[in-house]
């Protein structure tokens, strides 16, 4: 599938409102299923640009292309969200290496703050789909976990059952003593659409009625959504589809061959040192002699969370950012 900018060439977009953004284009992506002890030539999407227009800001643009905050906020340093000066020209991150290494079901990347859903490609065997979604997850003090799960239900409307220690919280800071929420109230921050997940702790994948959080720590641990990215998920999902959360702040791929490298935030502290990190990712796929080390260093300090070329062999020429298509 191709997005609205690969379909009417690099002009505006629609009037960046609900009504476009619930008509947004979800691309899906095709790759090759990797094997075990191949690497893979995992990367998705292609790097674009898009040029502010009066009224709008980085969050509408955001939603727009199905980026979150963190993204485009690190891809585009130093514009104001709120306030972008017309005409100015935003990069869109929409270029992302697979996570490493389960490719079925759904994967959420948690330093990213994405979410993947795999599933093979009917049309072409050995191939798999993929869509890519920018989620919200949980503060650092209710950090979303790693793990597996399943999904062991799916609600439409789901009604929130308020946990007694976030009523609490609601009760300290305005005096709201609500248990229950109503599925479809416009308070309820679970959306239209929830996915629930196994496990000891009530984690679920839901909607939001807040959407500008996608790309943020603001959840109480749960995967949130865009309205209609979840919408779009839910009919896909399956119950006892695989789950995983993943901790990645580093992920290696190839494209024809390059290798490239994306680095994101240690949004909660869990890896004590993203060398090291890169260094396992690269040999895991036995590809560290073939990486320009000094260029590796200076894409872990600055990296804006795209991937970027690290080829020994295109060190001298390395561009900011891979512009492949996907």
């Amino acid at each position: 599938m191709r997005s609205w900018v690969d379909r009417h060439g690099p002009g505006a977009p629609p009037t960046l409102d609900e009504a476009s953004f619930a008509a947004k284009p979800i691309n899906a992506y095709r790759f090759v299923t990797p094997r075990a002890g191949v690497p893979s030539d995992a990367l998705i999407g292609k790097t674009r640009t898009y040029r502010v227009r009066e009224g709008e800001t980085l969050f509408d643009i955001a939603r727009y292309f199905d980026l979150g905050y963190n993204e485009i906020v690190e891809a585009n340093p130093g514009v104001d969200v709120w306030i972008p000066p017309v005409g100015t020209s935003i990069v869109l991150p929409t270029e992302w290496i697979v996570p490493c290494c389960t490719y079925q079901g759904m994967v959420v990347n948690i330093p990213e703050m994405r979410l993947y859903f795999f599933e093979p490609d009917p049309a072409h065997p050995g191939e798999t789909l993929v869509h890519t979604y920018p989620v919200g997850l949980g503060r650092t003090d209710r950090r979303t976990p790693k793990g597996r799960f399943k999904v062991r239900g799916k609600t439409v409307n789901p009604r929130w059952i308020i946990p007694e220690s976030i009523r609490r919280e609601h009760i300290a800071e305005r005096g709201d003593d609500r248990r229950v929420i109503a599925g479809g109230d416009p308070d309820n921050p679970l959306g239209k659409y929830r996915l629930e997940l196994t496990g000891k702790a009530p984690y679920a994948i839901h909607g939001t009625n807040v959407p500008w959080g996608a790309g943020m720590t603001v959840s109480h641990g749960c995967i949130r959504l865009y309205p209609e990215d979840i919408e779009h998920l839910f009919p896909k999902a399956k119950v006892g589809m695989p789950v995983e959360f993943v901790y990645a702040p580093v992920k290696v791929g190839r494209r024809a061959g390059a290798i490239y490298m994306e680095v994101h935030r240690d949004i909660y502290g869990f890896t004590p040192s993203l060398y090291r990190s890169a260094m396992d990712a690269l040999a895991r796929d036995g590809l560290a002699a073939r990486v320009d080390r000094v260029r590796m260093k200076e894409i872990l300090k600055n990296s804006a969370g795209v991937p970027v070329r690290v080829s020994v062999e295109a060190a001298r020429s390395a561009p900011a950012a891979s512009s492949g298509g996907g």
